[in-house]
């Protein structure tokens, strides 16, 4: 649900269950934080591995690798499951590290094309750094930030305002969360004209959006990025976030997109949309267990 209240405004915990879940969420954290990365990534792999595949949001994962993979084994399926639900608790008892992590001096992180952040840092204009829930995601931003390069971050505010938190602490930089919404696209517009960068997740439903062919079927596609890149003319990046083992990771940083230019800036947002949806699906293909099935991107 997006967050339309001003960002100088604080959203309180209204219901008990709501402070509660902010609590346990602060307690939880506080413990992962004392494990070494390896073991609280290792802990969570292990639990998304054992709990993950019998909850009932597994069967919308199956549904989504069937139409997308038709030649894909219930075998596969399931081991595509099991990876998938690794990443993501693997992911989530990382977060608490996240501030300490070091891409650019610590050996479990490998970074590869950092001059294409350099080239936006230096090159006076304002630019979209972008990627999708692949692997841990929320290295996306900690490595245009570790280059000197900080981005604001959109995102989606949490239903439970107690651990909106958790989105604040990730940030060692000095840069702003934009909720998605009417009061987050005026901060967008803001934070680009003044010449600095955001940063986006792009792979989700957006049920205003426009369609936008996804693996060979239209999904409803936020058009933020490319309304925002054409209008500025900035540099668009694409950001890769693989997992090569239990806390290593790769983070590829490409080459700025082409920017469209037809005349016609409805074919050309479409245009560009494409392009991140193909690029996207590139990676899906190469690795199906690092991204986030569980969405329902195409619909009901």
């Amino acid at each position: 649900m997006p967050d339309t209240s001003p960002p100088d405004v604080i959203r309180r915990p209204t219901r008990p269950t709501d402070r509660l879940q902010g609590w346990v969420a602060r307690i939880l954290f506080a413990l992962l934080r004392l494990l070494p990365l390896t073991w609280a990534s290792g802990l969570g792999g292990w639990l998304g591995r054992t709990l993950g595949p019998r909850l009932s949001a597994s069967e919308r994962a199956r549904e989504n690798l069937r139409a997308v993979f038709p030649k894909m084994t219930e075998a596969e399926v399931a081991v595509t499951i099991r990876g998938m639900w690794d990443n993501l608790l693997r992911t989530a008892f990382e977060c608490p590290h996240i501030n300490r992590m070091r891409l650019y001096e610590d050996n479990r992180f490998e970074v590869v094309g950092a001059e294409n952040i350099d080239h936006l840092r230096d090159d006076g204009k304002p630019g979209i750094f972008f990627s999708g829930h692949f692997a841990n995601w929320e290295l996306m931003p900690l490595s245009t930030a570790q280059r000197g390069q900080p981005a604001h971050l959109v995102y989606r505010a949490p239903n439970n305002p107690a651990v909106d938190w958790l989105f604040r602490q990730r940030m060692p930089w000095d840069a702003e969360l934009i909720p998605k919404g009417p009061t987050g696209a005026r901060q967008l517009l803001r934070v680009l004209k003044n010449g600095d960068h955001v940063g986006m997740l792009v792979d989700q439903k957006m049920n205003d959006g426009i369609n936008v062919p996804f693996f060979g079927r239209d999904a409803m596609t936020a058009p933020a990025l490319a309304k925002l890149a054409l209008k500025f003319q900035c540099p668009v990046v694409p950001i890769r976030v693989e997992r090569l083992g239990g806390a290593k990771f790769r983070i590829t940083l490409f080459e700025p997109l082409e920017l469209p230019d037809s005349g016609d800036r409805q074919a050309d947002v479409l245009a560009l949309m494409t392009q991140v949806n193909e690029l996207f699906e590139t990676w899906i293909r190469q690795r199906p267990e690092q991204w986030l099935w569980l969405h329902r991107r195409w619909g009901k």
